[in-house]
């Protein structure tokens, strides 16, 4: 199987195809806003919302620095400010989520439009090609999409019959 197919399917698998975990797309569609900044008694864990804010810090940062477009790119002192979300309200749970989407789409089409020599690029303000980069997301967002999935379960929230 070629890199670029293999990539694609791993990505796709994050938000919004079935695989081995369920995608984002699916273990947000009926989370509440409540329930997307709910936090367990000991407040040791961050909350649905803020792990939806730190993928999407991550992913539009590479997606900013892929474009060459580094000045407009999300910035946090530290790891742990990725977490930081805005004021909260329904309206901006509803943005947050729908601008992941967008812009792990937009990685998306970024990949399935590389050729080969594409992939091995170094990308401007990254250690590692295209390919490294967005290996190492998709890692990243399965890593979070189960926290998000455990947190929906400690709510109730999360069906008990599911194709997954």
């Amino acid at each position: 199987m070629e890199v670029k197919t293999l990539l694609l399917q791993q990505w796709a698998s994050c938000l919004d195809e079935e695989d081995w975990f369920p995608p984002l797309e699916k273990v947000l569609e009926d989370i509440t806003f409540e329930q997307a900044i709910w936090k367990p008694a000991n407040g040791t864990m961050n909350s649905i919302w803020e792990l939806v804010s730190h993928l999407l810090f991550y992913e539009k940062r590479y997606l900013m620095r892929f474009l060459g477009e580094t000045a407009n790119e999300p910035q946090a002192e530290n790891n742990e400010s990725t977490f930081r979300l805005p004021t909260e309200t329904v309206e901006n749970w509803k943005e947050t989520k729908q601008e992941y989407f967008y812009v792990h789409r937009e990685l998306e089409k970024i990949l399935a439009k590389s050729e080969h020599v594409d992939l091995y690029r170094k990308v401007p303000g990254e250690d590692n090609s295209l390919v490294l980069e967005l290996k190492s997301l998709a890692m990243h967002d399965a890593y979070h999409i189960g926290q998000i999935v455990f947190l929906s379960k400690m709510q109730g929230a999360w069906a008990g019959k599911r194709s997954f």
